[in-house]
């Protein structure tokens, strides 16, 4: 028999970007980074660290590298989290090898490793009564983040994480149609009905209003003036999606130790 609590809760999921000043006990972020450790890890191998960040000057710092997002300044915890193999450096030259980092698999399966730990992280933030909100601005200046947090090499900040009791309830948002992410024995790539169906949805959602994005059209000119009400989900993610975003990204991973190759 499944647990229903579990299944709901995972359904309720919804960012949290308001918070109330409630100080969150070091036990309950201990408790859900310990929950984040018994998540799945590619050969128990655990390539991932949390840094719970509490300072003010280091929180303020870390908001305007984020992106200027100012419930990152608002919350009272942000977790940066990892991809790490720096643990590994130590273990194989403890044991007389050298740790292999050359090719992309090894950054790859860090950054999963990670990203598995955090949605549990989540879950365990949730089920104990606090809000969370993914920041993947951490990568918008990475090599600053990089110094600000005195990365060692081999390691690489995959998203942060803000943590505290939501000052209101969030909503959950729309998500595709199961069919539109649910393929069986192959891909099927006609998904233009489910697309077009979930774009009307976000739109009754009103929640693009006055938040028009550029973006970089198949000629390359500039994003054309949309009507509000045609400005929903596929217009927003389109545009999105048009404009490359942190070309450091693979500048940076190398010098923290990843070929790439």
């Amino acid at each position: 028999m499944w647990d229903e609590h579990v299944l709901r809760l995972l359904e309720s999921h919804a960012s949290c970007r308001k918070y109330r000043n409630d100080t969150v006990p070091k036990q309950d972020i201990e408790r859900i980074v310990s929950a984040a450790q018994r998540a799945a890890t590619s050969s128990n191998l655990q390539m991932w660290t949390a840094v719970v960040v509490e300072t003010e000057a280091v929180q303020t710092r870390l908001a305007t590298l984020c992106g200027d997002q100012n419930h990152i300044r608002q919350a009272p915890v942000f977790i940066a989290w990892c991809a790490d193999r720096s643990r590994l450096n130590t273990v194989a030259t403890h044991q007389g090898y050298v740790q292999n980092t050359e090719y992309l698999e090894s950054f790859l399966v860090a950054v999963v490793d990670a990203a598995i730990a955090m949605q549990n992280a989540t879950v365990a933030a949730e089920a104990m009564g606090y809000g969370t909100c993914y920041i993947g601005g951490l990568r918008n200046n990475t090599a600053d983040v990089v110094d600000l947090l005195q990365l060692p090499s081999g390691t690489f900040p995959v998203a942060g994480m803000t943590v505290g009791v939501p000052a209101k309830q969030s909503r959950p948002r729309p998500r595709l149609e199961l069919p539109a992410v649910l393929h069986w024995e192959r891909y099927r790539p006609d998904t233009t009905a489910y697309l077009s169906r979930y774009d009307q949805v976000m739109r009754d959602t009103g929640v693009y209003q006055g938040r028009h994005v550029a973006g970089t059209t198949a000629d390359g000119d500039p994003a054309p003036e949309v009507p509000e009400e045609q400005y929903g989900w596929m217009e927003h993610s389109a545009r999105r999606v048009s404009r490359p975003q942190r070309t450091d990204l693979s500048e940076v991973a190398q010098r923290q130790g990843f070929k790439l190759r």
